[in-house]
């Protein structure tokens, strides 16, 4: 794509952004915004929503023209004074935007996706073929406190707090999540631990169909589109999830 064609559809998102906010139809700055806020003005670039924050990732000729982009953007987050979290690599540099101060996604964000798909544009950085993801362990049990000890330690993982539940979290940010699903009946007829995937909103279907057409079997869609449940031919479950923050 030429690098003036991209900038000037980045500019004509940043537009529609900048005209919402005139007219009233963006949300307050600092408020937070769901995935239906963002996909419409993010659509077609290289950033997708999910789990409290903005990913995009780029690719690049070398690692000098991914610092190159890099560099832009440092000057863009400071001009900003909002800055992201990034991962460089040869030929690849990715962005996670989150306004930590509200706990998840706001205007700031958006316009610095925007500002960031701008100089991607043209730097001529191609969007990435990378697809965010947040995976969690759910421990079916009887008494969550009760096994809560073990896992905490076994893993290393420290207490997180949750909708007035407790979970365990890797302090270091790479692992999966662990949460406790409280049943009144210990179940023997299956296995009592199962994976959630979180996916952006716009990719859970396909993600669905995908683990189908590879021998899934769907056992429920009764609370789709915010999960799906299947399972392997053992019967090992998996759920697929979105989030709608």
């Amino acid at each position: 794509m030429g690098a003036g064609l991209a900038t000037g559809r980045a500019a004509s998102r940043l537009d529609r952004v900048r005209r919402a906010g005139q007219s009233g139809g963006m949300k307050e700055s600092g408020t937070l915004l769901t995935p239906a806020d963002t996909e419409p003005v993010l659509s077609g670039g290289a950033f997708v929503h999910l789990d409290g924050a903005l990913h995009g990732s780029f690719t690049t000729a070398d690692f000098a023209s991914a610092v190159r982009v890099l560099d832009q953007v440092a000057e863009a987050a400071d001009a900003l004074s909002h800055h992201p979290d990034v991962r460089l690599g040869y030929g690849r540099v990715t962005f996670r935007l989150s306004s930590h101060d509200a706990g998840g996604v706001t205007d700031r964000d958006l316009r610095l996706a925007l500002r960031i798909q701008e100089i991607a544009d043209a730097q001529d950085a191609e969007r990435a073929p990378f697809m965010p993801a947040r995976y969690d362990v759910a421990i079916d049990c009887t008494d969550a406190d009760a096994i809560r000890p073990f896992w905490r330690v076994g893993l290393g993982y420290v207490e997180s707090y949750r909708d007035g539940e407790i979970d365990l979290a890797d302090p270091h940010g790479q692992g999966p999540g662990v949460w406790f699903q409280n049943m009144e009946i210990a179940r023997t007829e299956r296995n009592r631990i199962h994976l959630d995937v979180y996916v952006p909103t716009s990719e859970a279907e396909a993600r669905v169909q995908a683990v189908i057409d590879v021998g899934g079997d769907l056992l429920t869609a009764e609370h789709a589109p915010d999960w799906w449940v299947l399972a392997d031919p053992e019967g090992n479950e998996l759920c697929v999830c979105t989030s709608d923050t």
